[in-house]
């Protein structure tokens, strides 16, 4: 029953007094205390590929970023070594930016690679290159030219017994244990397949110790016409005077998939690999089982055809990798130099350079690979400053790219000078030293 005092109130009347009511609700609340946007933080510019125009390395690789090529004392530091007077392969493998057939489709983007060449393995055709001969550190890409050098001097079924000094070497390992017994061939399945550098150093052991195994490389390098490789140390990892190109790791790599074991190394997938027994120094440790050794190389596991190929890394060479694939009877191989994760892995950047080159009509070309022995006798000259490019420098981050036509386009690519700074110091803390 309604209280006599209170005022009767019709249902229209209700009805406004709620709307009011909500409508106070909603815009009575001051100003000051809504919250207020906070601008996240800018967008990282795009990545653009190291512009090498205007020759950078010529000579000689980057500065290192590390004591590793610091002569020991007493040691004389290493003179660059000499630029031959013609390009090996030809005049338009002396350029030193984008070389390009003439017609030819644009390259793939994402290539963040400071320099690569795309081959024929078949027919020693190069498709098509940046800075084909410029010098730069090869990492563990250079253990291809071990493992011909042990193919060339080692018996694969000879067994040797692993040291500590095998077991402790700097770097990647495939997990040699003083004690373990091995083949040569599975010291070159734990080279090519895992890039351990204890494997290189039991083969190099076999080879008359490192100094030996450098001179037997470096000689076969000179074989092969590869004259912009040094080597400094069996593994690849960082050392005074080591010097590598695309160009040269395209010859060697070459060479290496013509010799029927190294092309089924590098081809393996899996394959089970011996233990070592335990230490008796160590009253805690046990017999350390085998293992099933798997290949590093994600290229062979993720693209039709793949051939095999071998991985690199050090602080100074940054991302290196050496890789191939066959489609329809035809062999491509791709070379990265100096490359990073971003924005995409070397392998998959070497995937989208292999689809560019198999698109590619047959008899594409803008040099060649030659064959052994036959640049041995070019008289090496040391090269004058090349002409500046418009402010081209080894980082800049715009420019022309000279194709064979001789003209220029402008370079499209994408990823961030920020960003990369962070990944760079980040992989510096993370990975300081480690080799793939």
């Amino acid at each position: 029953m309604r209280h006599p005092a209170a005022p009767m109130m019709s249902l229209g009347t209700i009805r406004s007094c709620a709307i009011a009511a909500a409508a106070i609700g909603l815009i009575g609340v001051p100003v000051a205390a809504q919250p207020v946007p906070v601008p996240g933080p800018p967008l990282p510019a795009p990545f653009i590929a190291p512009n090498t125009d205007a020759c950078p390395q010529r000579s000689v690789p980057p500065p290192a970023i590390d004591q590793s090529e610091v002569p020991a004392p007493g040691d004389p530091v290493p003179t660059p070594l000499p630029v031959p007077s013609e390009p090996v392969g030809g005049d338009d493998l002396g350029r030193c930016g984008v070389v390009t057939a003439a017609g030819t489709p644009p390259l793939p983007a994402d290539i963040s690679a400071t320099s690569w060449v795309l081959s024929d393995l078949d027919t020693g055709e190069v498709l098509a290159a940046k800075d084909p001969h410029g010098r730069y550190r090869p990492a563990s890409t250079i253990k291809i030219l071990l493992a011909l050098v042990a193919l060339e001097n080692l018996d694969l079924d000879t067994t040797i017994v692993a040291t500590k000094a095998d077991a402790d070497v700097e770097g990647s390992a495939v997990g040699l244990g003083p004690g373990g017994t091995y083949t040569n061939r599975q010291l070159l399945q734990g080279l090519v397949m895992a890039s351990g550098n204890d494997a290189a150093h039991a083969l190099a052991a076999q080879l008359g110790g490192d100094a030996e195994t450098v001179r037997k490389m470096n000689e076969m390098a000179r074989r092969l016409g590869a004259l912009d490789t040094r080597a400094a140390t069996p593994s690849g990892l960082d050392g005074p005077g080591m010097s590598s190109s695309a160009y040269d790791l395209s010859l060697i790599y070459r060479e290496a998939m013509r010799n029927e074991t190294f092309a089924e190394l590098i081809h393996t997938q899996t394959v089970d690999f011996p233990g070592f027994p335990r230490d008796p120094a160590d009253p805690e440790d046990k017999d350390h089982p085998g293992f099933v050794l798997a290949n590093d190389n994600k290229l062979l596991y993720n693209y039709d055809g793949a051939l095999g190929g071998k991985t690199g890394y050090t602080d100074d060479a940054r991302q290196t990798f050496v890789g191939g694939a066959e489609r329809g009877g035809r062999r491509l191989a791709v070379t990265l130099m100096k490359a990073d994760v971003l924005p995409i892995r070397p392998w998959e950047q070497a995937a989208r350079l292999l689809d560019h080159g198999f698109a590619l009509p047959s008899g594409t070309s803008v040099g060649e690979l030659v064959e052994p022995g036959s640049s041995a006798g070019a008289a090496p000259v040391t090269v004058a400053s090349p002409p500046a490019a418009d402010g081209a420098t080894a980082d800049t981050t715009a420019g022309s790219v000279a194709i064979a036509s001789g003209g220029s386009r402008t370079v499209v690519a994408a990823s961030g000078a920020a960003l990369a700074a962070v990944f760079v110091g980040a992989a510096a803390l993370a990975h300081r030293r480690r080799r793939r």
